[in-house]
Protein backbone atom coordinates (compact mmCIF):
# COMPACT_ATOMS: atom_id res chain seq x y z
CA UNK A 1 0.00 0.00 0.00
CA UNK A 2 1.36 3.47 -0.91
CA UNK A 3 1.35 7.18 0.25
CA UNK A 4 -1.01 7.48 -3.31
CA UNK A 5 -3.49 4.67 -2.57
CA UNK A 6 -6.83 5.18 -4.00
CA UNK A 7 -9.72 4.79 -1.55
CA UNK A 8 -13.02 3.62 -3.08
CA UNK A 9 -16.59 4.15 -1.77
CA UNK A 10 -18.14 2.57 0.66
CA UNK A 11 -21.04 0.62 -0.11
CA UNK A 12 -23.12 -1.87 2.35
CA UNK A 13 -22.75 -5.64 1.81
CA UNK A 14 -24.93 -6.95 4.59
CA UNK A 15 -27.46 -4.17 6.10
CA UNK A 16 -27.20 -6.52 9.40
CA UNK A 17 -28.73 -3.47 11.75
CA UNK A 18 -26.90 -4.53 14.56
CA UNK A 19 -27.36 -3.09 17.86
CA UNK A 20 -23.46 -2.50 18.08
CA UNK A 21 -21.29 -4.03 15.02
CA UNK A 22 -17.57 -4.48 16.00
CA UNK A 23 -14.20 -6.15 15.83
CA UNK A 24 -14.05 -7.51 12.56
CA UNK A 25 -11.52 -10.54 11.86
CA UNK A 26 -10.56 -10.88 7.77
CA UNK A 27 -9.40 -15.08 7.80
CA UNK A 28 -8.64 -14.91 4.44
CA UNK A 29 -11.82 -16.27 2.54
CA UNK A 30 -14.56 -14.44 5.07
CA UNK A 31 -14.66 -11.67 6.99
CA UNK A 32 -16.02 -12.63 11.09
CA UNK A 33 -17.64 -9.88 13.49
CA UNK A 34 -19.02 -9.44 16.94
CA UNK A 35 -22.81 -7.01 17.73
CA UNK A 36 -21.58 -7.06 21.45
CA UNK A 37 -25.07 -6.21 22.10
CA UNK A 38 -27.10 -8.87 20.30
CA UNK A 39 -25.04 -10.55 21.34
CA UNK A 40 -24.06 -12.60 18.46
CA UNK A 41 -21.05 -13.39 16.24
CA UNK A 42 -21.53 -12.70 12.35
CA UNK A 43 -19.61 -14.45 8.82
CA UNK A 44 -19.63 -12.83 5.36
CA UNK A 45 -18.05 -14.61 2.87
CA UNK A 46 -17.90 -11.99 -0.43
CA UNK A 47 -17.24 -14.88 -3.28
CA UNK A 48 -20.19 -15.86 -2.18
CA UNK A 49 -22.37 -13.75 -0.52
CA UNK A 50 -23.26 -16.16 2.26
CA UNK A 51 -24.11 -14.58 5.93
CA UNK A 52 -23.91 -17.11 8.68
CA UNK A 53 -24.83 -15.66 12.48
CA UNK A 54 -24.23 -17.89 15.65
CA UNK A 55 -26.22 -16.60 19.13
CA UNK A 56 -23.66 -15.65 21.86
CA UNK A 57 -24.87 -16.48 26.02
CA UNK A 58 -23.13 -13.07 26.46
CA UNK A 59 -21.00 -10.33 25.08
CA UNK A 60 -18.55 -10.83 22.46
CA UNK A 61 -16.18 -7.71 22.69
CA UNK A 62 -13.40 -8.76 20.21
CA UNK A 63 -11.58 -12.13 18.75
CA UNK A 64 -9.52 -13.87 17.29
CA UNK A 65 -9.17 -17.14 15.15
CA UNK A 66 -6.89 -19.91 16.28
CA UNK A 67 -4.77 -22.13 14.39
CA UNK A 68 -7.71 -24.90 14.40
CA UNK A 69 -10.48 -22.65 13.59
CA UNK A 70 -12.04 -22.54 17.22
CA UNK A 71 -12.13 -18.58 18.25
CA UNK A 72 -10.45 -17.19 21.16
CA UNK A 73 -13.18 -14.83 22.54
CA UNK A 74 -12.67 -11.71 24.79
CA UNK A 75 -16.25 -11.86 26.56
CA UNK A 76 -18.11 -10.15 29.69
CA UNK A 77 -16.93 -12.39 31.79
CA UNK A 78 -13.45 -12.77 30.13
CA UNK A 79 -11.35 -14.95 28.18
CA UNK A 80 -13.29 -18.22 26.45
CA UNK A 81 -12.63 -20.11 23.55
CA UNK A 82 -15.68 -20.56 21.26
CA UNK A 83 -16.71 -23.84 19.07
CA UNK A 84 -19.60 -22.80 16.66
CA UNK A 85 -21.93 -24.88 14.71
CA UNK A 86 -20.69 -24.92 10.93
CA UNK A 87 -24.39 -23.73 9.82
CA UNK A 88 -24.83 -21.20 12.34
CA UNK A 89 -26.95 -20.89 15.38
CA UNK A 90 -25.44 -22.64 18.83
CA UNK A 91 -22.02 -21.79 20.20
CA UNK A 92 -20.01 -24.04 22.63
CA UNK A 93 -18.13 -21.77 25.13
CA UNK A 94 -15.14 -22.58 27.45
CA UNK A 95 -13.80 -20.24 29.67
CA UNK A 96 -10.29 -19.53 29.73
CA UNK A 97 -10.08 -17.41 32.60
CA UNK A 98 -11.96 -14.65 34.25
CA UNK A 99 -9.32 -11.26 34.97
CA UNK A 100 -11.86 -9.41 36.12
CA UNK A 101 -14.23 -11.59 38.26
CA UNK A 102 -14.07 -8.61 41.07
CA UNK A 103 -15.31 -6.38 38.74
CA UNK A 104 -18.99 -7.19 37.26
CA UNK A 105 -19.74 -3.72 35.77
CA UNK A 106 -16.92 -4.19 33.14
CA UNK A 107 -16.81 -6.09 30.18
CA UNK A 108 -14.08 -6.97 27.74
CA UNK A 109 -13.92 -4.49 24.63
CA UNK A 110 -11.98 -4.38 21.40
CA UNK A 111 -8.94 -6.44 21.00
CA UNK A 112 -6.47 -7.55 18.74
CA UNK A 113 -3.62 -10.33 17.74
CA UNK A 114 -0.36 -8.92 18.63
CA UNK A 115 3.09 -9.41 16.39
CA UNK A 116 4.39 -11.77 19.32
CA UNK A 117 0.92 -14.73 18.81
CA UNK A 118 -0.36 -12.99 21.90
CA UNK A 119 -4.49 -11.57 21.97
CA UNK A 120 -4.54 -7.97 23.24
CA UNK A 121 -7.77 -6.91 24.67
CA UNK A 122 -9.19 -3.93 26.82
CA UNK A 123 -12.12 -3.98 29.33
CA UNK A 124 -14.13 -0.85 29.90
CA UNK A 125 -17.40 0.26 32.47
CA UNK A 126 -20.29 -1.32 30.47
CA UNK A 127 -22.13 1.68 31.90
CA UNK A 128 -19.75 4.42 30.54
CA UNK A 129 -19.29 6.14 33.77
CA UNK A 130 -16.23 5.14 35.71
CA UNK A 131 -12.23 4.97 34.35
CA UNK A 132 -12.43 0.98 35.28
CA UNK A 133 -11.14 -0.06 32.24
CA UNK A 134 -7.31 -1.82 31.54
CA UNK A 135 -5.77 -3.92 28.79
CA UNK A 136 -4.74 -7.63 29.32
CA UNK A 137 -2.45 -9.06 27.21
CA UNK A 138 -3.41 -13.49 27.30
CA UNK A 139 -0.30 -15.26 26.13
CA UNK A 140 -0.40 -18.95 24.43
CA UNK A 141 -0.41 -20.65 27.94
CA UNK A 142 -3.99 -19.04 29.06
CA UNK A 143 -2.24 -16.64 31.53
CA UNK A 144 -3.48 -13.19 31.30
CA UNK A 145 -1.77 -10.21 32.62
CA UNK A 146 -2.71 -7.02 33.10
CA UNK A 147 -1.28 -3.78 31.42
CA UNK A 148 -2.29 -0.97 32.42
CA UNK A 149 -5.37 0.61 33.55
CA UNK A 150 -7.15 3.80 33.82
CA UNK A 151 -9.42 3.50 30.76
CA UNK A 152 -12.78 4.40 29.79
CA UNK A 153 -13.41 3.42 26.36
CA UNK A 154 -10.51 0.76 25.48
CA UNK A 155 -10.40 0.72 21.68
CA UNK A 156 -7.88 -1.09 19.13
CA UNK A 157 -4.78 -1.94 19.60
CA UNK A 158 -3.09 -1.43 16.66
CA UNK A 159 0.15 -2.67 16.24
CA UNK A 160 2.99 -1.76 13.62
CA UNK A 161 5.78 -4.52 14.23
CA UNK A 162 8.07 -2.41 11.91
CA UNK A 163 8.38 -0.17 14.37
CA UNK A 164 7.91 -1.45 17.38
CA UNK A 165 4.76 0.59 17.77
CA UNK A 166 1.37 -0.06 19.70
CA UNK A 167 -2.01 2.45 19.15
CA UNK A 168 -4.06 2.66 22.50
CA UNK A 169 -7.22 4.77 22.51
CA UNK A 170 -9.76 5.84 24.91
CA UNK A 171 -12.78 6.76 22.84
CA UNK A 172 -14.58 8.45 25.59
CA UNK A 173 -11.49 11.12 25.90
CA UNK A 174 -11.09 11.58 22.33
CA UNK A 175 -7.42 10.23 22.26
CA UNK A 176 -5.63 7.94 20.58
CA UNK A 177 -2.00 7.13 22.33
CA UNK A 178 0.70 5.19 20.00
CA UNK A 179 3.60 3.00 22.33
CA UNK A 180 6.67 1.49 22.09
CA UNK A 181 6.54 -2.61 22.32
CA UNK A 182 8.67 -3.72 24.93
CA UNK A 183 9.98 -7.04 26.73
CA UNK A 184 10.05 -8.38 23.07
CA UNK A 185 6.25 -7.70 22.49
CA UNK A 186 4.98 -8.78 25.80
CA UNK A 187 4.38 -4.91 27.16
CA UNK A 188 4.56 -1.14 26.29
CA UNK A 189 6.19 2.04 27.54
CA UNK A 190 7.32 5.32 26.36
CA UNK A 191 3.40 5.99 25.66
CA UNK A 192 2.26 9.31 24.38
CA UNK A 193 -0.58 10.82 22.36
CA UNK A 194 -0.45 10.26 18.94
CA UNK A 195 -3.54 12.31 18.21
CA UNK A 196 -5.96 14.29 20.42
CA UNK A 197 -9.19 14.78 19.12
CA UNK A 198 -12.10 17.75 20.33
CA UNK A 199 -15.87 18.79 20.31
CA UNK A 200 -17.50 17.76 16.68
CA UNK A 201 -14.42 15.30 15.56
CA UNK A 202 -15.85 12.32 16.98
CA UNK A 203 -14.88 9.69 18.93
CA UNK A 204 -11.52 7.39 18.12
CA UNK A 205 -13.19 3.62 18.02
CA UNK A 206 -11.38 0.58 16.19
CA UNK A 207 -8.80 0.89 14.28
CA UNK A 208 -5.54 -0.95 12.06
CA UNK A 209 -2.57 -0.38 10.57
CA UNK A 210 -1.99 -1.12 6.72
CA UNK A 211 0.76 -2.10 5.63
CA UNK A 212 2.70 1.50 4.86
CA UNK A 213 2.19 1.48 8.86
CA UNK A 214 -0.69 4.11 8.56
CA UNK A 215 -3.34 4.24 11.19
CA UNK A 216 -6.90 3.93 9.73
CA UNK A 217 -9.62 5.15 12.35
CA UNK A 218 -13.33 4.85 12.42
CA UNK A 219 -15.30 7.51 14.05
CA UNK A 220 -18.22 7.01 16.47
CA UNK A 221 -20.20 9.46 15.56
CA UNK A 222 -18.42 11.17 13.34
CA UNK A 223 -19.48 9.60 10.22
CA UNK A 224 -16.20 8.59 8.50
CA UNK A 225 -12.89 6.84 8.68
CA UNK A 226 -9.11 8.67 8.50
CA UNK A 227 -6.21 7.93 7.96
CA UNK A 228 -3.34 8.96 9.19
CA UNK A 229 0.86 8.41 8.97
CA UNK A 230 3.02 7.58 11.63
CA UNK A 231 3.92 10.99 12.41
CA UNK A 232 0.15 11.66 13.12
CA UNK A 233 -0.45 13.80 9.85
CA UNK A 234 -3.82 12.87 8.25
CA UNK A 235 -3.41 11.29 4.45
CA UNK A 236 -6.47 10.70 3.68
CA UNK A 237 -10.32 11.06 5.02
CA UNK A 238 -12.95 8.54 4.18
CA UNK A 239 -17.08 9.48 4.50
CA UNK A 240 -19.24 7.21 5.57
CA UNK A 241 -22.94 7.03 5.04
CA UNK A 242 -23.54 6.08 9.04
CA UNK A 243 -22.83 8.13 12.21
CA UNK A 244 -21.11 5.28 13.90
CA UNK A 245 -18.47 3.44 11.44
CA UNK A 246 -17.07 0.96 15.14
CA UNK A 247 -14.00 -0.55 13.12
CA UNK A 248 -12.35 -2.55 10.25
CA UNK A 249 -10.22 -5.27 8.72
CA UNK A 250 -8.38 -4.97 5.88
CA UNK A 251 -9.07 -7.75 3.73
CA UNK A 252 -6.86 -8.21 0.25
CA UNK A 253 -7.86 -5.08 -1.87
CA UNK A 254 -10.25 -4.12 0.57
CA UNK A 255 -11.52 -2.74 3.44
CA UNK A 256 -14.41 -4.13 5.84
CA UNK A 257 -16.36 -1.48 7.93
CA UNK A 258 -18.36 -2.54 11.22
CA UNK A 259 -21.06 -0.08 12.10
CA UNK A 260 -23.59 0.35 14.98
CA UNK A 261 -27.50 1.18 15.09
CA UNK A 262 -27.63 1.90 19.02
CA UNK A 263 -29.47 5.41 19.22
CA UNK A 264 -29.76 5.71 15.91
CA UNK A 265 -33.27 4.48 15.45
CA UNK A 266 -34.33 4.99 11.42
CA UNK A 267 -30.84 5.95 9.96
CA UNK A 268 -30.59 3.88 7.00
CA UNK A 269 -27.85 1.40 6.84
CA UNK A 270 -26.89 1.91 10.93
CA UNK A 271 -25.21 -1.58 11.72
CA UNK A 272 -24.41 -2.66 8.06
CA UNK A 273 -21.40 -3.83 7.49
CA UNK A 274 -19.14 -1.97 4.80
CA UNK A 275 -17.11 -2.53 1.80
CA UNK A 276 -14.87 -0.08 0.58
CA UNK A 277 -12.03 -0.91 -2.52
CA UNK A 278 -8.87 0.24 -2.45
CA UNK A 279 -6.35 0.51 -5.51
CA UNK A 280 -2.65 0.77 -5.31
CA UNK A 281 -2.27 -1.91 -2.32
Amino acid sequence: MSAALRIGTPHCVWDARAILGEGPVWDGQAVWWTDIKAPALHRYEPQTGAKTSWTAPEAVGSFVIEPDGRLLAAMKSGFARLTLDAGGGAMTVASVCRPEADLPGNRFNDGKRAPDGSFWAGTMDDAEQGASGAWWRLDAGGTARQLETGYRVTNGPAFDAARGRVYLTDSARQTVFAADLSDGGAGFSNKRVFVQFGEGDGYPDGMETDADGCLWIAFWDGWRIDRYDPDGALMARVDMPVARPTSLAFAGDAVYVTSASIGLDGQALAGGLFRIDLQGR
